[in-house]
């Protein structure tokens, strides 16, 4: 039998525990846990918090070889460039041990489950072989209404080979503005099917452009390459996702849907979600916001409405580190009302809950193997600090 005290544990059970201890089997399952009787003769005592391994619920993994190559600040229309200029810019072996190494890291930090975005199937194995939990979503592109067929037809045999893997997986929509009207239907309708969907909305100021107005530099640039544009609604491009998916089957949607990003959602978006969809999920990517425009999303506007917060790193294409301590430290740090216990809901529970994983990860009740983590250098008043970080425990 293992046991580890610290200053405070979070279950995210219950409330935090001060001076409290975890008992853990060898292989991870919690079988104790309180109140140390006397901190200072604990064989085991840390200075931090011990909170539940992390769900990172938006990551591309597959995207790791793009670490420190992409320009800041360029907007997404400047994104979407350098991305298509640098997709296969290495090897595949080159890939797969950027891929590996990432995937360790994340691992070593605390992250015991995660929403992974797949466009090939370059990740499969690595994530087969990992202990870490992987559902991947197998992301939908196609501009052009006439390859609708086409494009599902490659999906669809890209889930089976996922599938073959042992790994679970389904097809996902990208976004509006990388998908013909049809294409965007097509995708939601497997995603559906799998009971699982997610869905990169609303990102920038570009994306609503060019859906309500029909204007901007992505628009431009489609229209340059010759590539059809989605229709201009004069609607957020949120409310053509919702009518999109009005297509597939009548409201509501019981399925778990993500919409990740949401750095344009407003009062309307959030009234029209709340009517069609059951169970929603924002996830939170700040740092890939700042490093792509330099915007954060509307999280106290989120947080009054009671939307369900999760927290992801995206890729390594539009951020310098997996690090999920940091996305809550940047949290913080903009959003100083939010304090520890519910950052770290946003980072572990709620995004077990997206995953249907609640009873095995995302909180530290007897029974579970949820992962442990510490998190050190955190201030008096337990809150995160520069030199904050996450170590695996277990």
């Amino acid at each position: 039998m293992n046991r580890i005290a610290a200053e405070y544990v979070f279950t995210l059970d219950g409330a935090p525990i001060k001076d409290g201890f975890v008992e853990y089997s060898e292989d991870g399952t919690i079988t104790s846990l309180g109140v140390c009787p006397d901190p200072k003769v604990e064989n085991n005592f840390v200075k931090g918090c011990i909170a539940p391994g992390f769900v990172n619920t938006h990551c591309h993994l597959e995207l790791s070889y793009l670490w420190r190559s992409f320009r800041k600040g360029t907007g997404m229309a400047g994104f979407i460039d350098q991305i298509n200029a640098m997709r296969d810019n290495k090897s595949l072996d080159e890939k797969l041990r950027d891929i590996q190494h990432w995937s360790d890291v994340m691992w070593n930090r605390g992250v015991s489950a995660m929403a992974d975005i797949s466009n090939c199937s370059d990740t499969f194995a690595i994530k087969k072989a990992s202990p870490m939990y992987t559902r991947t979503f197998l992301e939908v592109f196609g501009t052009e209404p006439k390859d609708c067929d086409s494009v599902m037809s490659s999906v669809r045999r890209l889930k089976k080979e996922a599938e073959s893997y042992g790994l679970d997986a389904a097809p996902t929509p990208h976004s509006c503005y990388t998908m013909s009207p049809e294409l965007v239907s097509a995708a939601s309708a497997d995603a559906l099917k799998s009971g699982y969907l997610s869905y990169h909305s609303e990102e920038t100021e570009e994306e609503e452009d060019m859906l309500k107005y029909g204007r901007g530099a992505m628009w431009e640039n489609r229209k340059a390459a010759g590539m059809s544009v989605p229709p201009v609604t004069g609607k957020s491009s949120l409310l053509y996702f919702i009518d999109r998916l009005k297509k597939v089957h009548p409201a509501p949607f019981n399925e778990h849907i993500l919409l990740v990003h949401e750095v344009c959602l407003d009062q309307e978006g959030i009234d029209a979600v709340k009517q069609v969809m059951t169970y929603p999920f924002i996830a939170l990517c700040p740092l890939s916001n700042i490093f792509i425009q330099n915007v954060l999303p509307p999280v106290s506007l989120m947080r009054r409405n009671g939307l369900k917060i999760t927290v992801g790193t995206d890729s390594l294409s539009s951020n310098d580190d997996l690090d999920m301590v940091k996305e809550l430290l940047c949290l913080q740090s903009n959003f100083p009302e939010v304090e520890m216990p519910e950052l770290l809901k946003w980072a572990c529970s709620n995004g077990a809950e997206f995953l249907s994983k609640e009873k095995e990860y995302g909180s530290i009740r007897l029974g579970m193997r949820p992962g442990l983590v510490l998190i050190d250098n955190v201030s008096e008043d337990c809150r995160l600090t520069q030199r904050s970080s996450s170590h695996r425990i277990v």
